[in-house]
């Protein structure tokens, strides 16, 4: 996340601290974000009713996995309902992501004599949000030694901490995992995990954001944006050795839950990967019908870009459903606990001009996204431009028809030298702090038939759920996105969008039409 200066060490440092709360307000508070996808409002408006008509409605081929899984019965109870005190309970896994049927470790620190671990898988399931399936109770537990902080990085870990439990994953179904870990004393924390998809062919395939959100972590005082002494004092590099902040899965409870229970209601074929990965295999995308990056996707290593980039020029289609993607340029390292679990991102170049903006190193992210980062902090209404294109289909949207509260709290916009045919879908005028500026919903096309949407704002997953993401948002609006968003899932769960849907060109008359960016 960023400012409106494209140099965040010369941002104020008052702006650079409000940044992580930022990015709460993004999607509402912590507690509310915990219910499921609001269902369709039955309120009738000028753009509801075509939209609840068609909630839920397949067209794509669909998953026998998914759709099997999804048939199981949920539960409801894996929220925390109160996390307790400070430091009752939390802790981390040692590995991000696993194939089903690996192993992976918890570390666990807690104040309580036994603890309870569960794990639950995310997803529909009629709208519990959650299936459980793993437990094990009566663990031993123990306060773990103070977190430790490497100087030279101001990195925050936890690696030394005493290995608990290794879990075995067999039986667990792909998907994104929370990990609940109950006190005897009443605390509870979630620590996240993906069961990754051993090939992602002929699937629509779920990103788990895991590098913003190791960013954002301040567990231990420190993230990639402040320390103890504020920007200056910030991490250089942060850890997956360590828990994460808050409830343990802020940033995916936020951005990524509602987006990944609308994509499991859909029926379509799924495939599930962490940033890592992207990182971690160049083929791990061979042969996906589409990617979908979800509510904010801000850091990215050169090798995820390759990835994502060969795939989308293999016809893989790609869905941004945040702002402010492929942002930051990071690189991995090594830790104690195993490869790629230290993410380097020092955001100064006379430090390391490695990990600084993708568009300092002559590729901006709109090469990649189209739009591009804008605006932060915003407050708009959503206002449709092409109500005509299929992505609208069913919304029952006009020109002109408007979403409050849907733009923000950071956006994109389209500029010159961006992919070409582009199709701006909607034109909404933003207040940057009093900056007057617009920002755009955009789908563009690739000659290998792949088509790319970008959403224009960090609000698009928070307004899934209707009145429950605040800031204005509506119940009609959450239709509206929900439907445009299954649209857009089923069509590209097909295979090469563009040709069923090429793009309309649409930035001549709207005054951004430049040097085509291919």
């Amino acid at each position: 996340m960023f400012q409106a200066s494209r140099h965040p060490v010369r941002t104020p440092l008052a702006a650079l601290v409000a940044i992580p709360v930022a990015i709460m307000l993004a999607a509402g508070c912590s507690a509310a974000v915990e219910d499921p996808v609001a269902p369709p409002s039955p309120t009738p408006t000028d753009s509801s009713s075509a939209v609840r008509s068609a909630e839920g409605a397949g067209g794509a081929e669909e998953s026998g996995t998914t759709v099997t899984e999804n048939a199981r019965e949920g539960d409801p109870r894996w929220r925390l309902r109160g996390r307790g005190a400070e430091h009752e309970i939390e802790g981390f896994a040692d590995r991000v992501s696993v194939l089903p049927g690996e192993r992976f470790r918890l570390y666990v620190s807690t104040t309580a004599g036994r603890y309870t671990a569960r794990a639950f898988r995310m997803g529909w399931y009629g709208g519990a949000g959650a299936r459980q399936v793993w437990r094990e109770a009566g663990l031993p537990g123990r306060r773990q030694a103070p977190p430790r902080t490497i100087a030279a990085t101001g990195t925050v870990t936890a690696a030394h901490w005493r290995p608990g439990p290794e879990v075995d994953t067999s039986g667990w179904p792909e998907g994104s995992y929370l990990i609940r870990l109950d006190a005897a004393s009443g605390g509870r924390r979630f620590v996240p995990l993906t069961v990754r998809s051993a090939s992602t062919r002929g699937r629509l395939v779920v990103v788990n954001a895991v590098t913003t959100w190791q960013a954002y972590n301040g567990w231990g005082g420190r993230s990639l944006y402040r320390g103890p002494g504020g920007f200056g004092d910030r991490s250089r590099a942060v850890s997956f050795d360590r828990p994460y902040d808050a409830s343990g899965a802020r940033l995916f409870l936020d951005m990524e839950r509602a987006a990944i229970e609308l994509a499991e209601r859909q029926g379509v074929p799924l495939a599930y990967v962490t940033s890592l990965d992207l990182d971690r295999d160049p083929r791990v995308l061979d042969g996906a019908r589409g990617l979908v990056s979800l509510g904010h996707d801000e850091y990215w290593s050169a090798g995820m870009r390759r990835t994502v980039e060969a795939a989308r020029d293999h016809g893989t289609n790609l869905a941004f459903l945040g702002a402010n993607a492929v942002y930051w340029r990071v690189r991995f390292a090594a830790t104690p606990l195993g490869p790629r679990r230290l993410v380097v991102c020092h955001k100064d170049e006379a430090e390391d001009p490695g990990t600084v903006l993708w568009r300092a190193t002559g590729r901006p992210e709109s090469s990649l996204t189209g739009p591009m980062y804008d605006c932060f902090p915003s407050e708009s209404a959503y206002v449709v431009r092409r109500p005509g294109n299929w992505i609208f289909e069913g919304t029952g949207v006009r020109r002109g028809t408007t979403f409050p509260g849907m733009v923000g709290v950071e956006t994109d916009r389209v500029g010159a030298g961006v992919p070409r045919p582009m199709e701006v879908l909607s034109v909404s005028p933003v207040n940057c702090g009093g900056r007057a500026t617009v920002a755009h919903s955009a789908y563009y096309t690739v000659p290998s038939g792949a088509a790319v949407f970008s959403s224009g704002t960090m609000r698009w997953v928070c307004a899934m759920r209707g009145a429950r993401c605040g800031h204005g948002v509506t119940a009609e609006a959450g239709a509206f996105v929900r439907r445009a968003t299954g649209n857009i899932m089923r069509a590209f769960a097909e295979g090469p969008a563009a040709r069923r849907h090429p793009a309309r060109d649409n930035l001549g008359p709207l005054g951004l039409a430049g040097p085509p960016g291919r």
